[in-house]
């Protein structure tokens, strides 16, 4: 066969650059996320751009769904009670 994978390329991207270590573990910016998405749709329906309305429903989808549950996927064990409590502060 002509097409194989070669192992030197085909190193997992997780192991490159885990995703939970480029996201936040604070509750801020993902609130902060959603706070604009919401201020963007609202400005989207003001003007009637349907883009602006979906880039604010995206991003609200972002902060409230999809960045909280890449954290709790790619973290091994799950983290305390006390210590999310401390990052809240």
């Amino acid at each position: 066969m002509i097409i194989r994978v070669v192992p030197e390329i085909a190193l997992p991207i997780a192991e490159l650059l885990p995703l939970a270590e480029l996201l936040p573990r604070a509750i801020g910016p993902y609130m902060t996320l959603m706070v604009i998405g919401f201020l963007v749709g609202i400005a989207g329906h003001i003007i009637k751009a349907r883009l602006m309305i979906i880039a604010g429903i995206m991003m609200i989808f972002m902060a409230t769904v999809l960045f909280p549950l890449a954290i709790n996927l790619t973290q091994e064990t799950p983290r305390e009670v006390s210590d999310l409590a401390r990052d809240s502060r």
